[in-house]
């Protein structure tokens, strides 16, 4: 038997009636027969096409509001039957079933109500049955129908039939593919939502119908891909694609920026996820200057990110560096124009979306998947732990300085002063290391460490960082407290007049 099969039926149920009319036109002048349900045949009827109803095959009007309409034994035979079966030849004649060639659907847009609607009634109605039925049998039965199960595939379709009304095995298994996805891809989408109202479902379910292919991976022989909605989170204003480590970097930006929000004007360079430059200022062109001073070698080709409008002046200051990418949540135009001066930089406007709550990573040969960490740490929650308190400007440089370090690579620590990032020891395998990291790197840019302050993501086991610190000049500490050796660390600061305030927070970040 040919594996080609020319097309002389078809079943269209939709929710959605754009784009379809050519496809009936092309049809109907192929003089295939159409079958239809509902709104779907009173349009179909409205363009003055003739249509089948389904009622006339099944005998059965449709029931229960419009919630049963295809779900019958002669519709499913129809699309079902293996036509290179002698039992199922003779079944279809015998309880005279029409063969059905292409089934064509259109889901009802359940991802969508859920984003525009709170009323679960609203929503429950809009999980499709009969037509995912229809999708999943027809995509089963690839080797005698076609299955179009969404409009996304319309346009393929409809080259297709233009062409010779017949489709080939190949092209029914592309279709099928292609539905089993949107099957997949709806029923995770339903799941997702019973699931956020079901907290104790400890199931992880993951369907992202929007990948872009990047240039490359990490490394350019390494391919790369990224699933998301970007352009829900940004706008982008000029400059190239990005890159797999831009959009890595990005992140890292806007995960740190979002814990100045709504703060003075702050401004931020990261260079690979970690903050090489960061300060807060009366104006977001001070703001910018003072955050390049901290470590102009590292800004170079870095990520910059403001939490408020990127003025003309800023931007004049910042034409000067190469950079990769510049964020903000505002531009004024001209600052636009002055940015987009140089071709390849990627100007992004960002946009208020709250990001999501469960944060994911592959593991071994499978996924590790974790809470966001959510908690920042305030003036609120901190406890003195030594007889030297810091003073006001010690405790706002605190909270300054423990915010970029939960963005920062463990093990770090972190030295700040005036809203100002000092320096940093980032990623290192002990927390001494990172100490001195951070020790030499402010003293290569010629930064004095008397009087700035320290911040460490998680307890000192033993009191020789807070020694090493206290001989560098630091005079105030925060930290989340929780050794077993946590005494030892306190004394020190207690005899050198340290003030040291714990957190009961730690912010490893891997």
């Amino acid at each position: 038997m040919s594996t080609t099969k020319i097309i002389k039926s078809a079943l269209i149920s939709v929710f959605s009636k754009e784009g379809l009319e050519p496809i009936v036109r092309k049809l109907h002048e192929q003089n295939v027969i159409l079958y239809s349900t509902g709104g779907t045949e009173s349009y179909i009827k409205s363009l003055g096409i003739p249509v089948v109803p389904v009622e006339d095959i099944t005998s059965f009007p449709e029931i229960l509001g419009g919630r049963v309409k295809t779900l019958h034994p002669k519709i499913f035979g129809g699309i079902l039957n293996r036509q290179d079966n002698e039992n199922d030849v003779q079944q279809m004649v015998e309880f005279d079933i029409p063969q059905i060639d292409v089934v064509l659907v259109d889901l009802y847009p359940f991802e969508k109500t859920v984003a525009t609607s709170t009323i679960e009634s609203d929503i429950i109605e809009k999980i499709d049955i009969g037509g995912i039925s229809l999708i999943r049998a027809a995509a089963k039965n690839f080797n005698d129908t076609v299955i179009v199960a969404s409009v996304n595939e319309y346009p393929l379709f409809f080259d297709i039939i233009s062409a010779d009304n017949a489709t080939t095995l190949d092209q029914r298994r592309v279709f099928a593919t292609k539905a089993f996805h949107v099957s997949s891809h709806y029923d995770t989408a339903i799941f997702n939502y019973f699931s956020i109202l079901n907290s104790d479902v400890s199931i992880f379910k993951a369907s992202n119908a929007s990948g872009q292919e990047l240039r490359y991976g990490e490394n350019p022989h390494q391919r790369g891909f990224f699933f998301g909605d970007f352009d829900a989170m940004f706008t982008k204003l000029h400059g190239k694609e990005l890159s797999y480590n831009n959009l890595l970097d990005v992140d890292a930006a806007v995960n740190l920026i979002n814990e100045f929000k709504n703060e003075n004007p702050t401004f931020a360079i990261l260079k690979h996820n970690n903050a090489c430059g960061l300060a807060t200022r009366n104006t977001m062109v001070e703001a910018y200057k003072t955050a390049l001073a901290c470590d102009p070698t590292s800004a170079f080709g870095g990520v910059l990110i403001a939490n408020g409008a990127i003025d003309n002046a800023t931007a004049f200051e910042i034409n000067s560096l190469f950079c990769e990418v510049v964020i903000a949540p505002e531009f004024d135009n001209e600052a636009i124009q002055i940015l987009s001066e140089k071709k390849n930089r990627i100007i992004l406007l960002l946009k208020d979306v709250e990001l999501p709550q469960k944060q994911i990573r592959t593991c071994l040969n499978g996924l590790l998947i974790q809470d966001r960490n959510s908690s920042t740490d305030s003036k609120q929650m901190l406890k003195n732990v030594t007889m030297t308190s810091p003073t006001s400007e010690e405790l706002d440089d605190l909270i300054f300085a423990s915010k970029i370090c939960k963005n920062t690579k463990s093990n770090t620590i972190v030295f700040a002063k005036n809203n100002t990032l000092i320096s940093s020891g980032t990623g290192q395998t002990s927390r001494v290391d990172a100490l001195k990291q951070a020790i030499e790197k402010a003293t290569n840019f010629g930064f004095d460490l008397k009087g700035a302050v320290m911040a460490s993501d998680a307890f000192f086991p033993f009191p020789d960082c807070v020694e090493i610190a206290h001989q560098a000049g630091i005079s105030a500490v925060i930290q989340p407290g929780g050794s077993i050796k946590d005494e030892l660390s306190i004394n020190y600061c207690d005899e050198n007049k340290v003030a040291m305030v714990f957190t009961g927070t730690r912010h490893f970040k891997h």
